[in-house]
């Protein structure tokens, strides 16, 4: 599965290895516990619907950028720093990326888990 986005710009292949956290452990434990991950990977958490949706970096050493997804489009973007950082918005999907990933992810515009 990739995570691909499409711009103005283009299309760019954000992360070609993307998890699913797909239960209610592998979402509560998100990338806690891990020392880091490839420049290529994305976490992402799926749900029933929109609503809001949290991130926290309880137990995470390194920075991330985040996304926020409703229907396929970018409702949100934002970095959260190591340890401390928090998060929120409303997505039917979030996507964890390595820090610096999303630069140049617009809101408002396609952002799409493909096989």
């Amino acid at each position: 599965m990739q995570l691909i986005h499409e711009s103005t710009d283009g299309i760019r292949v954000l992360a070609s290895d993307v998890d699913v956290a797909d239960g209610f452990l592998a979402q509560a434990r998100g990338l806690m516990f891990r020392r880091s991950v490839p420049d290529d990977y994305a976490l992402a958490f799926p749900f029933d619907g929109p609503g809001t949706r949290s991130l926290h970096m309880v137990l995470v050493p390194f920075p991330i950028d985040a996304l926020w997804v409703v229907d396929g489009e970018v409702v949100k973007t934002k970095r959260l720093a190591a340890w401390t950082g928090l998060g929120w918005g409303t997505a039917d999907t979030v996507y964890e990326l390595p820090a610096g990933t999303a630069a140049g992810v617009t809101v408002g515009l396609e952002s799409d888990g493909q096989l």
